[in-house]
């Protein structure tokens, strides 16, 4: 098996990062993705079946996510948390202010892994990792209690990650981070049923074989968080996102055009980036 774990996807995600910083028209550019990368992460990303077909939605999630972070720091968040951080190297490579807390939390491998690579290089910001399995829920409340007396607007990152978890832990997440008023915006990626059973079908059975096996996309979308303390402010689309430039492949341009209804979308193939803001959470 090339996947050996859950952390491997980080360096699957890392190679599409690498590729996209190489373009001349790159919408960012991630010079330790690599790296970070590695030989392995190649392997991954041209073994899996359809490992590369995506590329474009992998940037397009990159892209997103750093657009809605520097809207957020702008508008004054004085604290990042990036949950199951893998192999982001937001704080070396985007320009961050400098008193701007961030903090990763991840499993000890892949970040010990990441600091030696990274050994060399110095982040533009407050830059802490902090090696926790966020599935050990009891070992997770203190942590994220913790960080939370230290920020006044707190901004939580969960890239990649809720895809891994069954409904029931989204819901957990979710009611543990709106416990706290500081974390005010949470950004993440999300799926819509009929996205997740194709990719279940695909580079998913692989990944069922190493213990990491997709299980989220709720049939309600985004609207899913909303009894949980979460409301959703902004959401963007990632195929939309990607024909702004140009990335779709030739068979999905068509797709790309036409329109993108609001909220749920069933059995429609769809994946967005989305922005909620803390809302009181219902009894």
């Amino acid at each position: 098996m090339v996947v050996r774990n859950i952390s491997d996807t980080a360096r699957w995600a890392a190679v599409f990062r690498a590729n996209e910083t190489h373009r001349p028209d790159a919408l960012f550019r991630d010079p330790y993705a690599a790296r970070l990368a590695g030989e392995h992460g190649v392997d991954i990303a041209n073994t899996l079946p359809q490992g590369n077909s995506y590329a474009w939605a992998w940037v397009a999630r990159t892209y997103l996510f750093d657009q809605f972070i520097l809207r957020e720091i702008q508008q004054g968040a004085d604290m990042v948390i990036n949950l199951a951080a893998g192999l982001d190297a937001r704080p070396y490579r985007m320009q961050l202010p400098a008193a701007l807390q961030w903090v990763e939390i991840d499993l000890p491998e892949i970040l010990a892994y990441k600091e030696g690579i990274l050994a060399g290089e110095k982040p533009t910001c407050r830059l802490e990792r902090i090696r926790l399995d966020l599935s050990d829920v009891e070992a997770r409340k203190p942590v994220l209690a913790g960080l939370a007396g230290r920020g006044k607007k707190i901004v939580v990152l969960t890239e990649g990650l809720l895809i891994y978890l069954e409904a029931s832990q989204v819901i957990a997440l979710a009611k543990e981070l709106a416990g706290h008023p500081q974390f005010q915006r949470w950004i993440l990626d999300m799926h819509s049923p009929g996205l997740l059973r194709m990719m279940q079908r695909t580079t998913g059975k692989q990944l069922s074989q190493v213990g990491a096996p997709f299980k989220f996309g709720p049939p309600e979308g985004p609207q899913f968080l909303e009894p949980y303390g979460w409301r959703a402010a902004d959401v963007q689309g990632l195929l939309k996102t990607a024909a702004r430039f140009k990335r779709p492949p030739f068979g999905l341009r068509l797709l790309s055009v036409l329109p993108e209804k609001k909220g749920a979308q069933g059995s429609r193939p769809w994946s967005g980036v989305c922005l909620f803001e803390r809302v009181e959470p219902r009894q």
